[in-house]
């Protein structure tokens, strides 16, 4: 399964989630809702989930194998790199966009 597109949108308003992601794998299938939260340590990724009871929440979608969760984790924070690039450039005066595809 190959990943042939990544969309990416900012967030603000939030305390740590900073974009959501949608992952498009070999241009037949999506997953949309994929969380980037900017941590003490770094950015990292949250599957997309929902509510169980009180206070659980479980994953609607995730990687099963290591690798997979690698190549799909590297994708995901790749662009999440980019766009910060881009709303950095965009501080300084440069004309950017915010929603971007890119392909692997």
């Amino acid at each position: 399964m190959n990943i042939t597109e990544v969309r990416i949108r900012r967030v603000e308003g939030t305390a740590n989630l900073r974009a959501v992601a949608s992952v498009t794998f070999d241009d037949e299938f999506v997953v949309h809702d994929i969380k980037v939260f900017e941590g003490k340590v770094g950015p990292f990724v949250a599957m997309p989930d929902k509510k169980i009871g009180e206070e659980e929440y479980r994953d609607i979608a995730h990687p099963i194998t290591r690798a997979f969760r690698k190549r799909l984790l590297n994708a995901v924070l790749e662009r999440y790199a980019q766009l910060k690039a881009e709303i950095e450039a965009e501080d300084q005066g440069n004309e950017t966009t915010e929603d971007v595809t890119t392909e692997e």
